[in-house]
């Protein structure tokens, strides 16, 4: 009814953020003033319409992209956040923002529907921030520390960046529990009191220069992180029995990145856009039982590398018309190192060691073509070749084998008024094999071992979106989208046959579908009567049908959520220079698949309420509380003495954790700009 209503009384787009072209709407400071930003990150947040996209975690350029540009351009970084980026450049030092919906020709849109184009003033003084922070986490009292150190400023002709940061953060779904084992008819086997608890620390360092270079424009910049991770558990077993169980997880990530792009117009019509990046990554975990020791001891070394290059020429054929070709190479490396014993005596894993390459390519090209001012069509046709080599150093494993895949996609966009756009998608999506499903692991929680497997293909889906946007009272809008994904090789878990017994595994299960439905809001609340305040909204839900491999009978996919939903809320007080929120990130519940186990996971809602005041210009003082409502995590397995379609349900175990709220203090000085 709501949404209804707000539609209902729909009025033209607030001359605050006149269309700097079709399709395009530009917001400057006098929209994002009321806010008081300090970040890009603050703008974007702020902006109609739009939610910041990420961008997906996977091998290669093209399909990483997230939703925001820089000056016009991706940024040539894919370890590095978009959130982290935007979060390092001053609000004083950007001229506007702009909103491009749709196809616009001239505009790479990164295969995306919406974009944001955070357009910089030219460098001048230098500008940064300092930060510094301290969470107080609730659950044994622990207190994390933290620092941003960032600065931007111009130098020899070009632009630099750098920035430092350190941080702590609680694994907000590990707590105090309690587990319980019951059998097929719910009486009592086991239950334990559980103290555990899990943190992080981040370590980053990124630096970026960019300068005139040959008559166009060289930006390089690079990137070191460290992560570590620390887990301990406690079980104090009260029945059938009283005993002490106890088991600690040490993991270590470093991370680099070195990457370039290069920009240069040809002519007044024609550019061309060379990427070069190169990123490592290596982790090392150890996973261990303290109590007893040496009942459980699980290790596992893994390196990745890889290198990109890529190529883009566009063309201005008129006003109406721009074409773009180009081509990317990359080659990945992984080599992993797994090993487990029990009470001393090593362990079988299949595939222990494991060596994979792959040598992707993907040439690409793509027209955008406005035949009339409401109309735009985007066409665009990807190949994609990958070969994939697979080795073992037991020798159990030797694969190697060719991929090619076409991916076709057309976008229609019709401007029907000037506060209503419709757009219509329609492509081959071809999803990426992730690495890790090549490589065995075992887990001392749930003390499952899951095997690699190397013959996995990509899963593929055709692709038919439509698109609803109506924006209102100025600075309001509604997004509301339909999507359909008809699937095959569908990548889920499947039983993988070994001489020496039966594995769960992930592997392609034949056709499947998805649709998905999502509603996106940002409403002004000034016109129910609450000036200076905002609502933004954020509902998903999603539907999905796969043949389970075990059963043969129909299922959700494994780990699909079917409902996910956001609400953030924040008043402005201009008259104290504060600003109060509340950001609300909905429960949501999973349930994954195996060949002898069925399992479900329940997140509760976390809530987030903060305040922040500007006691001037260049300082800001912030107080959160996370978790206020103490959400809850609960994770129930059901497992079966075999596999499930000819054996019966042999126990239960439900464990149900509680974390308590944590409180994050912040103070940030700018300077300069």
């Amino acid at each position: 009814m709501m949404f209804a209503a707000l539609l209902a009384q729909a009025t033209a787009t607030s001359a605050l953020a006149p269309a700097a072209a079709e399709g395009v709407t530009r917001y400057g400071p006098g929209f994002f003033a009321v806010f008081q930003p300090s970040t890009a990150k603050d703008l974007v947040a702020h902006l109609p319409g739009f939610t910041l996209d990420m961008g997906d975690a996977v091998r290669g350029f093209e399909g990483a992209a997230g939703n925001v540009l820089i000056d016009g351009a991706r940024p040539a970084a894919k370890s590095d956040g978009l959130d982290a980026i935007l979060s390092r450049i001053p609000a004083g030092q950007v001229d506007y923002v702009e909103v491009i919906r749709g196809g616009v020709p001239g505009v790479d849109m990164q295969g995306k529907t919406i974009l944001a184009n955070v357009v910089r003033k030219k460098a001048g003084a230098a500008a940064g921030l300092v930060q510094l922070s301290g969470r107080y986490v609730g659950d044994y009292g622990r207190t994390m520390p933290g620092f941003r150190l960032e600065g931007t400023g111009a130098a020899a002709g070009g632009r630099w960046e750098l920035g430092l940061r350190s941080e702590g953060a609680p694994d907000s779904s590990v707590g105090p529990a309690v587990y319980e084992q019951t059998d097929p008819l719910g009486r009592l086997l086991a239950r334990s009191d559980i103290k555990s608890h899990a943190d992080y620390r981040m370590n980053t360092a990124t630096g970026a220069f960019e300068h005139g270079l040959f008559g166009g424009t060289l930006k390089i910049n690079g990137r070191l992180y460290r992560e570590d991770y620390r887990f301990n558990e406690t079980s104090r077993f009260i029945s059938p029995g009283p005993r002490d169980l106890a088991s600690e997880d040490r993991r270590a990530r470093d991370k680099s990145e070195l990457g370039l792009r290069f920009d240069r117009a040809i002519s007044a019509r024609t550019s061309v856009e060379v990427v070069g990046l190169h990123q490592t990554e290596d982790r090392n975990l150890r996973s261990a039982a303290t109590m007893p020791p040496g009942d459980f001891d699980y290790r596992q070394a893994v390196s990745t590398t890889e290198t990109i290059g890529r190529v883009v020429g566009r063309f201005r054929v008129s006003l109406a018309l721009s074409l773009e070709a180009g081509g990317e190479v990359a080659r990945n490396r992984l080599d992993s190192d797994t090993s487990l014993a029990l009470k001393g005596s090593p362990q079988f894993l299949p595939a222990p060691q494991v060596r994979v390459e792959e040598a992707r390519s993907e040439a690409f090209a793509k027209a955008v073509w406005r035949p009339k001012p409401a109309w735009t069509l985007e066409a665009g046709l990807r190949q994609e070749g990958s070969k994939i080599m697979g080795r073992s150093r037991d020798r159990l494993v030797n694969v190697e084998r060719s991929l090619r895949y076409p991916k076709p996609r057309l976008l229609v966009v019709w401007q029907a008024r000037s506060d209503l756009q419709l757009r219509a998608r329609g492509e081959r999506a071809v999803g990426q094999l992730n690495f890790d499903d090549f490589v065995s692991s075992a887990a001392l929680n749930d003390g499952v071992l899951r095997a690699g497997n190397i013959n996995l293909v990509p899963e593929q889906a055709w692709v038919a979106e439509l698109q609803v946007e109506q924006r209102f009272w100025g600075s309001g809008a509604a997004v509301l989208t339909a999507r359909h994904s008809a699937l095959s090789d569908t990548i889920d878990r499947a039983p993988i046959y070994d001489p020496t017994g039966v594995f769960d595994a992930p592997a392609n299960i034949g056709k499947g579908s998805k649709d998905e439905v999502e509603l996106s809001l940002s409403i002004p609340l000034s016109r129910l009567g609450l000036s200076n305040a905002e609502y933004r909204g954020l509902l998903k839900v999603r539907r999905s049908e796969v043949t389970d491999p075990t059963t043969h009978a129909k299922r959700p996919i494994s780990g699909l959520r079917p409902l996910e939903w956001e609400s953030h809320f924040s008043k402005q007080v201009p008259a104290w220079n504060l600003e109060l929120g509340a950001d609300l990130f909905g429960g949501w519940r999973r349930t994954s698949y195996r060949f002898d186990e069925v399992s479900t996971s329940k997140l509760g809602t976390y809530v987030i309420t903060y305040g922040q005041w500007k006691p001037q210009a260049d300082l800001v003082l912030r107080l959160e509380v996370e978790n206020v409502t103490s959400r809850g995590f609960r994770a129930t397995r059901r497992i079966y003495g075999g596999p499930r379609d000819v054996a019966d349900l042999s126990l239960v175990q439900d464990r149900a954790a509680q974390v308590k709220p944590i409180v994050n203090l912040i103070v940030r000085k700018s300077f300069g700009g």
